[in-house]
């Protein structure tokens, strides 16, 4: 398959044609709709058909990738997929496909080394009592780190592609917020409250309470360790707001986009909806929309909708052409007649799925659905089966 090179400014005709011009896909949705699944498929499908070099990162705590993509042991520093993969498949793959998960606590030791002003600071952060369970539950810990790491990748240069599975719907936001979110903490006024202690022996007669009371809850040597901690992390302050810039930047370039994926039930589609919103607002580049578990396009087609009517009103009539079939032709009729009305209680489903999805294409590039699957996806086969299903022109 030969893929179709665009220009940035031309709208995207398929998920294929979107990836083509992309060094960053950024995969969002709620929990439960295949969000990590279609993040590995669409990695395949560039892998395949674009060639190059593709990364698949995931900062979603599951380890579902890993299954599918057949790695064991999948962490922060990325993995090849073994190319029988692809074989065993019946693909030959034109580029390289990889796979990480983010590991939050080795990412914030890389962090920590990377923005502290000298190596004694750096060790000191990470000797501090309090650093292994900031960097695992601080605020935004992990939506921050995993922006860092995202941004780290691609400084790089490594990958022609690389897309990311983010946390579920509302998370993502936070995701995408998170080194804004950093920045402030860092110069907030509760801060300065826990740092106050070590700049000054006098402390401001405004925050005396606050100290008398947190002493006697938390203990002396606790708020001795915390305000040493933040005092320290305040150093690597400008490294912190200079980063956060620049992944800033690098959210709102030509060459990222923003994938966000749904089902047509209620809530997920109440999610989709909030987040794209959310992307517009912020005037991130919305590219496409991948609907999974959408009913058939035949359920809308209208012979087939005379055939159940038929079946409904006829059922009596049909059923006796055909009762040489079975030893119990009472049940024919009512079976034909229960195919019929199911078929059209159906339909009624698939022409609200058709508006749903006609109102939620007003925005991004690209719509792309795929069926329900009868199988779990576990492995490149299943992957690829949903990538050829959201690929190509619909």
């Amino acid at each position: 398959m030969t893929p179709r090179r665009r220009k940035d400014d031309e709208r995207a005709m398929s998920l294929e044609h979107l990836l083509a011009a992309k060094e960053i896909a950024i995969v969002c949705g709620s929990g439960g709709v295949g969000k990590t699944t279609t993040a590995a498929a669409a990695a395949a499908m560039a892998a395949a058909s674009l060639g190059g070099k593709v990364l698949v990162v995931t900062v979603d705590p599951a380890r579902r990738l890993a299954n599918a993509l057949g790695l064991e042991g999948i962490g922060n520093i990325e993995k090849p997929v073994p190319t029988d993969a692809f074989k065993r498949a019946g693909v030959q793959a034109r580029g390289e496909l990889w796979a990480a998960m983010l590991d939050t606590k080795e990412s914030w030791d890389a962090l920590i080394h990377l923005h502290a002003p000298d190596q004694a600071t750096a060790q000191r952060i990470l000797d501090n009592p309090l650093y292994q369970n900031v960097s695992g539950r601080f605020v935004q810990s992990h939506d921050y780190i995993a922006m860092e790491r995202l941004y780290e990748i691609h400084t790089g240069g490594e990958y022609d592609l690389i897309i990311v599975d983010t946390p579920p719907t509302r998370n993502a936001i936070d995701f995408l917020e998170a080194p804004e979110h950093m920045a402030d903490f860092f110069s907030s006024r509760f801060l300065r409250w826990l740092t106050a202690p070590a700049r000054s022996r006098v402390i401001n007669f405004a925050t005396r309470p606050f100290y008398q009371i947190a002493d006697r809850i938390l203990g002396t040597q606790f708020l001795q360790d915390i305000s040493e901690f933040f005092m320290l992390f305040q150093t690597m302050y400008d490294g912190f707001v200079e980063r956060a810039r620049a992944i800033d930047r690098l959210l709102h370039d030509r060459r990222t986009t923003f994938i966000v994926v749904s089902t047509l039930e209620h809530v997920p589609v109440r999610e989709a909806e909030f987040f794209i919103d959310a992307l517009d607002e912020r005037k991130f580049h919305l590219g496409a929309l991948v609907l999974n578990k959408v009913l058939p396009h035949y359920l809308l087609d209208a012979d087939a909708t005379r055939v159940a009517q038929r079946l409904c009103a006829d059922a009596a009539q049909v059923a006796h052409a055909v009762e040489s079939l079975t030893t119990n032709a009472q049940l024919v009729a009512p079976v034909l007649r229960e195919i019929g009305e199911s078929y059209l209680n159906f339909q009624v489903v698939a022409k609200r799925e058709q508006e749903q999805r006609a109102e939620l294409a007003k925005v991004p590039d690209v719509v792309a659905t795929a069926p329900y699957f009868d199988n779990d996806i576990y492995d490149m086969g299943g992957l690829l089966d949903l990538g050829f299903q959201i690929w190509g022109e619909q």
